[in-house]
C-alpha cells in the first residue's frame, strides 16, 4: 500500500461528498466526458458501492451509454501546487499536491428514479441551510422540466485514490508548508492526511 493511499473507505467516501462535481467518462466510437454532481451509496464498511446522478437526456452521452454502460467516473478534491519558497530546505523540489479518486463502474439508467434522484442530490448539497431549498418551490414548472433529465446509477467495479498530501515530508517542512501556504482548503486536507490515525 502507498503512502498516498487512503487508511480507510471514509476518506474516499468523504471525497466524493466534499467535491460531488465529477468527470462521467466514456468510451465508444468516440470518446464522451460529462462534469456531473454526483452523490454516492456506501455499504455496510463505508466503501462507496454506486453513484447516482442525472443526465440530460439531450447529452449525446446518454446513447454512448446505453450501448457501452461501462464508464469512469473522476473525482477531485483539494489540490495546489507547492512552490520552494514554502521550504528553508535548500534542496527541496517542487510539487503537487492533490486528492482524486477514479471509480470504474458500470452504469445504469433508471428514469423511474428521477424524483428520488433529484431529491438526494438537492438534499446533499442543500445541507444544513435553515431554509433548505426543495423542489415543491418551483411549483408546475418542476414537472415538464423534470421529463428533460434520466437518473442513473452506476455501480462501482473498481476504485483507485490517492491522496498525495505532503505525508512524505519531514515534519519541519510539512510545519512551514501548512503554515505558509495561502490555500486554506489544501492545507486542510493536508492537515487531515497527515494527523495521527
Amino acid at each position: 500500500m502507498s503512502i498516498w493511499s487512503p487508511r480507510n473507505p471514509a476518506e474516499v467516501a468523504d471525497l466524493v461528498a466534499r467535491h460531488p462535481l465529477a468527470w462521467v467518462v466514456s468510451a465508444g466510437p468516440s470518446f464522451h466526458a460529462t462534469p456531473l454532481p454526483l452523490v454516492a451509496d456506501l455499504d455496510e464498511n463505508g466503501t462507496v458501492a454506486a453513484l447516482v446522478g442525472h443526465f440530460a437526456l439531450r447529452n449525446p452521452q446518454v446513447e454512448a451509454l446505453r450501448a457501452q454502460p461501462r464508464a469512469l467516473v473522476l473525482f477531485q478534491g483539494a489540490e495546489g501546487y507547492v512552490s520552494p519558497e514554502l521550504v528553508t530546505q535548500p534542496q527541496w523540489a517542487p510539487t503537487w499536491n492533490y486528492a482524486v479518486a477514479r471509480f470504474e463502474v458500470e452504469l445504469t439508467f433508471a428514469p423511474e428514479e428521477n424524483e428520488a434522484a433529484l431529491d438526494r442530490l438537492i438534499a446533499h448539497m442543500e445541507g444544513d441551510r435553515p431554509d433548505r431549498w426543495t423542489v415543491d418551490r418551483m411549483g408546475e414548472r418542476y414537472e415538464p422540466m423534470s421529463r428533460h433529465i434520466i437518473a442513473f446509477r452506476a455501480k462501482v467495479l473498481s476504485c483507485d485514490a490517492t491522496f498525495k498530501l505532503g505525508q512524505d515530508e519531514r515534519p519541519e517542512s510539512l510545519a512551514q508548508i501548512l503554515a505558509g501556504h495561502p490555500d486554506a482548503r489544501l492545507t486542510a486536507a493536508m492537515r487531515e492526511a497527515n494527523a495521527a490515525p
